[in-house]
């Protein structure tokens, strides 16, 4: 019997929010060269000795701010996403959650594939819009992984889904019960990345060239900043939105030569323009983790207040809700 193996994996969490768990996580995190994209000394240099010595002790006491009884959220999420789409049973299809950086690992959960002989793997990276620190990091590792086998199963991998109707259709059940067109003004966020990062996807050329805010072509089908926009513009029509009633933004930077515009900023702009509720749509996430439950969902909320605005409404993420279990179903298989 052919039985295929469907891999859904993510970048990974610290194994629990103290200092020292954190320092591990990051310094793991941060010394991949597709994350910081520095020569190999310089990224020794800058990582070990100057970010996470002084980030450890702040993501330490973000991460204990979203930390549950079940521990990270989302370990949590995505171990309720597998049980849902395992439940079935199914004799020829099963499901596994891993992680590029922490537990549960790559390395482990291939290995028990290997072991339960499985004709076929599908890898499905969990980032909506593809990105060489994401998406091209875990189909890297596992790439290296697999190369090493005596034998091989047939692979196939997804790179993205940011416009698959599936995960479109998903983001508008979630969103329904918001009732978006009840607030002043919808922000779509997305995570930042170094530009630098992004125009290497069409050679080094300027995405402003490529026209990747307005369409997806030929040349930036792999831009993280097209297919953005793109998700953007597939939800807000299905939204039946007017231009005027939206905007795009990007989080969590880490200097001034990242995508723009900053979240930060968009969220100052429009409580200034008399913005007083605002609901954020994290579209680079399918779970809650700390960048939506405390950088948005806490610090922008506080900003916002801080600036005169009377509500910033978070969207909860996709988690493991039903539509979403059987959206991964329609992605992969």
């Amino acid at each position: 019997m052919n039985k295929t193996a469907v891999i859904l994996i993510n970048l990974g969490t610290p194994d629990g929010p103290d200092k020292n768990k954190v320092r591990k996580f990051l310094s793991k995190f941060l010394n991949d060269y597709r994350v910081i994209d520095l020569p190999y000394l310089a990224r020794l240099i800058l990582v070990n000795l100057i970010i996470v010595p002084f980030r450890a002790s702040k993501s330490s006491k973000m991460y204990k701010k979203v930390w549950t009884e079940n521990g990270s959220p989302i370990i949590y999420h995505g171990t309720n996403l597998v049980n849902k789409l395992n439940e079935e049973k199914s004799e020829t299809t099963k499901f596994f959650l891993t992680m590029r950086f922490g537990e549960p690992s790559l390395v482990k959960t291939l290995e028990n594939i290997r072991m339960q002989h499985f004709s076929k793997i599908v890898f499905v990276p969990l980032f909506p819009q593809y990105a060489s620190s994401t998406s091209g990091s875990v189909i890297e590792y596992f790439l290296q992984i697999v190369q090493k086998w005596s034998e091989i199963p047939n692979i196939q991998i997804v790179n993205e889904f940011y416009n698959h109707p599936a995960f479109i259709n998903s983001w508008i059940q979630r969103l329904n019960p918001y009732n978006p067109k009840t607030y002043d003004h919808i922000l779509f966020s997305f995570h930042g990345l170094p530009v630098n990062q992004v125009e290497e996807t069409h050679f080094n050329e300027t995405c402003e060239k490529h026209h990747c805010k307005t369409e997806i072509n030929q040349a930036n089908r792999f831009c993280y900043q097209a297919q953005c926009y793109e998700t953007m513009r597939l939800i807000a029509t299905k939204l039946e939105l007017k231009e005027s009633d939206y905007s795009i933004c990007f989080q969590s930077r880490f200097g001034k030569k990242w995508l723009n515009p900053f979240a930060d900023k968009v969220i100052e702009e429009k409580a200034k323009q008399g913005v007083k509720k605002l609901l954020v749509i994290p579209l680079s996430f399918v779970a809650d983790c700390l960048e939506t439950n405390f950088e948005i969902a806490t610090e922008y909320a506080e900003l916002f207040k801080e600036l005169g605005g009377e509500k910033l409404q978070m969207v909860e993420s996709l988690n493991a809700e039903e539509y979403w279990v059987e959206a991964v179903k329609k992605i992969a298989l």
